[in-house]
């Protein structure tokens, strides 16, 4: 990770000074008047926490990334997550609050599970404000349940891989999109063995690419696949056929295409989705505190952020 800027428990609340109760008991406050000054935008999203929390009777804990390649979801979430959950108790009803593009399904798969084996046998909802695009999807998967709005969408998950063009530029195309251009010009020249526009096409792809990209659909295929199992479908539901409808690059012709709630509620994919219109209070109080937290970092900076801890880091 990058730069920290750290704003949780020990600065705020000196050794032998109260903390605040979760469940809002009032408390002397441990903090002086400058102190309060310099942190005061951190404590108004805090406020708006508790007061989430006290409408829902559940924790609510965020994950707010920004927009840069770099900000993607990594190994290195795992440390402020596990301090996300400092204070959550076993078992314990969890909202988790999650904007982001994307990034490693490992380790995407590693945060869900990290958030599960916390709430055990309670509930865990994933708020989806805006953008859970990508491994972002796979991690909604691992929910119980996902409260999305009109501002709010999900993505197709198939796996994205760094590709060279013929002059060396480096761009992000589907994994799923060169195996099936493996299959068609190899099918072609099976077909018609003398179309030598279809040989010089399938002489261009590497063996190696073909079958890392085979193994890397299968990883997101089986990541996915294992936490609806634990999450979403934990009850019950065709976790075989929903992946594989969410990895469909023919019905998701790009991979930034938009799936809304109405999508991902529809029963040819069958996520289990609460819609929350615009006007209910506590979209409005959920809108209020993410607008607040984007704009609190930049486009290459991630937010950790409960009633509790507070941490900010330069992703770069």
């Amino acid at each position: 990770m990058g730069q920290q800027q750290f704003a949780g428990g020990s600065p705020e609340y000196p050794p032998g000074q109260p903390e605040p109760d979760p469940g809002g008991a009032s408390v002397p406050d441990a903090r002086t008047p400058l102190f309060r000054a310099f942190n005061s935008e951190r404590y108004q999203r805090q406020d708006i926490i508790r007061q989430i929390q006290a409408r829902t009777g559940r924790r609510l804990i965020c994950y707010i990334a920004g927009n840069r390649l770099e900000c993607m979801i990594s190994p290195d979430d795992t440390m402020p997550f596990v301090d996300l959950l400092h204070k959550a108790e076993d078992g314990e009803n969890i909202d988790m609050m999650l904007h982001t593009n994307g990034g490693s399904v490992d380790a995407a798969e590693k945060l869900i599970r990290l958030v599960r084996s916390k709430v055990g046998n309670g509930q865990l909802r994933i708020i989806v404000p805006e953008l859970a695009k990508s491994a972002g999807t796979v991690m909604v998967l691992g929910a119980d349940i996902v409260l999305m709005s009109d501002t709010s969408e999900l993505g197709p998950i198939d796996p994205q891989m760094p590709f060279a063009d013929a002059q060396g530029t480096v761009i992000w195309q589907s994994v799923q999109n060169y195996l099936d251009a493996y299959d068609e010009h190899y099918r072609t020249v099976v077909e018609q063995p003398d179309n030598d526009a279809a040989k010089i096409m399938l002489d261009k792809v590497d063996p190696q690419t073909v079958n890392l990209c085979r193994a890397v659909m299968a990883r997101a295929r089986q990541s996915a696949e294992s936490l609806l199992l634990c999450g979403m479908f934990r009850n019950g539901g065709n976790n075989t056929l929903t992946v594989q409808r969410l990895l469909d690059t023919r019905r998701w012709l790009s991979h930034s295409q938009m799936i809304s709630w109405e999508d991902a509620k529809d029963p040819t994919i069958g996520l289990k989705v609460k819609y929350l219109s615009q006007e209910d209070e506590l979209w409005q109080d959920i809108w209020r505190l993410y607008c607040l937290q984007r704009l609190e970092i930049e486009a290459n900076q991630k937010l950790y952020e409960s009633d509790y801890a507070s941490l900010k880091v330069d992703a770069s």
